[in-house]
């Protein structure tokens, strides 16, 4: 029985999780839940962003559906991301990024791309210092980027597994080995070295794999986004171009993300927590709803009920554009469902 721990967060992360969750049980009506903290508003109230029994309690699931975060601009003592506490903490070294067109709210239709990021390492491992000051004013800042052949190998392994269960051919690779030849450089041979023993057999799967320098990629993400098939790329280089792909899927509002690892995975909304909206009942829940499909789909490998979700949204997306309300979208999906 599938089993779900789950943490809305801050802001409008407590309106959208919990309708997600309906959705869900509307597709799988013996999943069980357990609801945990996670946030700013948790770190306030516990000192951590993310208590040690939340991570047991995604853990013991093996699946978490995580809302939002609200985290100060400035550095808070004791403070760190809850997401990436979590990706951080219990591995979850590839992040999921589907990009499609949808009906009213996508300026082009029939794109079908995925996005896959390296998720623990390179800029984020937070490895920050002051390596030159004068009379307590910082004159030189350095951040440390962090590659290692054992992530590049995982997360070329799980596109590959992402590729080969879904049909997909194309893969392409994204980095800069052009100006960082040792950091990405290894990443980029990583990858190929992955496929290339996949290519090397007599028997199929055969991939068709290119690769681009991070800034080409920017631009034909936005020129020409029908080239991309599957994209494997870094965790900076990841969450900026993700980030402008869902342009092509209606925005960040709309768009689902998932935090994978080995059995074991957090799905999250890529939007923040909204505060100008929260707990006015307007905040639109389909990223969520999309996200938690996509446990469906990638965790539970219940491929038929992610189908039902995603048609629902489809259809409450043709037949129910212009709905204003988190209760009014959600209602419109149980009721394609």
């Amino acid at each position: 029985m599938p089993k779900l721990c789950v943490m809305p967060g801050d802001g409008i992360g407590q309106e959208v999780i919990p309708a997600a969750v309906a959705v869900l049980q509307a597709v799988i009506p013996n999943l069980e839940t357990v609801e945990a903290e996670a946030g700013w508003n948790c770190f306030l109230k516990h000192g951590a962003s993310v208590p040690k029994s939340t991570l047991a309690t995604i853990r013991e699931c093996g699946a978490g559906l995580f809302g939002a975060v609200s985290s100060p601009s400035h550095k808070v003592e004791g403070y760190r991301s809850a997401i990436i506490t979590i990706r951080q903490a219990l591995d979850l070294y590839a992040n999921i990024r589907p990009v499609q067109s949808w009906p009213h709210v996508s300026p082009r239709s029939g794109l079908d791309m995925i996005i896959v990021r390296e998720n623990t390492e390179g800029l984020y491992i937070g490895r920050e210092r002051v390596e030159d000051s004068e009379s307590g004013v910082v004159e030189t800042a350095v951040a440390e980027r962090v590659i290692t052949r054992k992530a590049s190998m995982k997360i070329a392994e799980k596109t590959k597994q992402i590729m080969i269960s879904q049909g997909r051919k194309k893969l392409t690779i994204v980095h800069k080995a052009n100006v960082l030849p040792l950091t990405d450089g290894l990443f980029c041979d990583c990858v190929k070295e992955v496929f290339q023993e996949t290519s090397a057999s007599s028997a199929p799967p055969r991939f068709k794999i290119d690769e681009l320098l991070v800034d080409v990629a920017a631009l034909k993400m936005l020129e020409d986004p029908e080239r991309f098939d599957i994209v494997v790329t870094t965790n900076l280089f990841g969450d900026i171009l993700s980030d402008a792909a869902s342009y092509w899927g209606g925005g960040l509002g709309l768009s689902p993300s998932l935090n994978w690892g080995d059995g074991i995975a957090v799905a999250e909304p890529v939007h923040g927590s909204a505060p100008d909206i929260a707990g006015q009942g307007i905040a639109n829940p389909i990223a969520s709803i999309l996200s938690a499909a996509m446990l469906a789909r990638y965790v539970w490998d219940l491929e038929e009920a992610a189908n039902r979700v995603e048609t629902a949204v489809s259809h409450t997306l043709t037949h129910h554009p212009n709905l204003k309300t988190t209760q009014a979208i959600t209602d419109a999906n149980l009721k394609e469902i």
